[in-house]
């Protein structure tokens, strides 16, 4: 992505680095291995965040980095999120008053001068994002940050973010099982120049292929509403309209997942989110597809939204760090 409105030089995709907190030091030489493969395939962007693995992802990256130049990569870094031993989040700390201890931790881990861009993880309901804003802005000041970004947050707060301190990205969740963000975070954030950051492309690995019955069974359940016992079956029949497309125009079916959200302009960059160097070079052959609107519309109509069932992403919102859900 290059941005004149805020002067941003991203890759078309970004590496999303939070599978890289698991302890198992298999894992680890995984994740490393993955952002060199990332960096010679000329991405530079690294999403992660301070609580993914309490931190480790951020280790596993710094010992990634080791030999590179600061300029030739971009670190994006969410900080907040209160995590209990097993991973799940359980609150939220975006107080303005904690924001200096958690950047000064993330600084250490990573063995870094500065971030790129700092964004809180979720926006706090009981504290005024102007606040939380304000309060990365004078980390701006001092060096610390260069820009600020945002995430998971409405057009209102989008806006009222912007005007306390210019935002450089939006991060959320976008894929062809969660078009929200166009009704009015999209809209919003191009009439205010601000990038969209967009996780989630293979909508938790319904867009990924290969589902079977017994995969079907296995994966019922959890956290998130697609996956729900009454609501996994029909999900999966509409991947597999979508696999149908892309099986007829020779690619797999998250190249074809991530090629759709790439035709949607490039001021959106798409985050794959492995430890495999060979499912990066996957997603990155979705750059060598380019849709017409006539597949566009082909692709969209496989999936129709009124079709699609349960929500994408758990609807959970904070209030005075505590979790409230909408």
């Amino acid at each position: 992505m290059n941005d004149p409105k805020n002067g941003l030089k991203l890759t078309r995709i970004g590496l999303g680095c939070g599978h890289m907190s698991n302890v198992d030091e298999a894992v680890k030489s995984a994740g490393i291995a993955a952002i060199h493969a990332a960096f010679e395939s000329g991405v530079h962007h690294l999403n992660t965040g301070d609580f993914y693995g309490a931190g480790r992802s951020e280790m596993v990256i710094a010992e990634a980095l080791k030999g590179y130049k600061r300029d030739d990569y971009f670190i994006s870094l969410k900080f907040g999120a209160l995590n209990t031993l097993d991973g799940s989040l359980y609150g939220l700390d975006v107080s303005p008053h904690h924001v200096k201890n958690y950047l000064a931790y993330s600084l250490r881990r990573l063995n870094l001068d500065y971030i790129d861009l700092y964004q809180p993880a979720r926006i706090d309901l009981g504290i005024p994002v102007e606040e939380t804003i304000g309060a990365i802005a004078e980390l701006v000041q001092a060096g610390y940050v260069k820009q600020i970004g945002v995430s998971q947050v409405d057009a209102e707060t989008l806006r009222r973010a912007h005007a306390t301190h210019p935002i450089s990205l939006v991060e959320v969740e976008y894929s062809l099982f969660n078009r929200s963000i166009e009704k009015e975070i999209l809209p919003a954030a191009r009439e205010l120049g601000i990038g969209v950051v967009a996780f989630g492309a293979a909508a938790h690995g319904l867009l990924a292929g290969h589902w079977t019955d017994e995969r079907i069974q296995r994966s019922k359940g959890g956290y998130v509403p697609l996956f729900f016992e009454e609501n996994i079956e029909k999900n999966v029949s509409l991947a597999k309209r979508l696999g149908e497309i892309a099986a007829r125009k020779q690619m797999t079916l998250s190249q074809l997942a991530f090629a759709w959200i790439l035709s949607k302009g490039e001021d959106i960059v798409p985050l794959i989110g492995t430890v495999s160097p060979a499912h990066l070079q996957e997603a990155l052959k979705s750059l060598d597809h380019h849709l017409t609107e006539d597949e566009i519309g082909e692709i969209e109509a496989a999936i129709p939204e009124r079709e699609i069932a349960g929500a994408s992403f758990p609807n959970m919102q904070f209030r005075n760090g505590k979790p409230v859900r909408g």
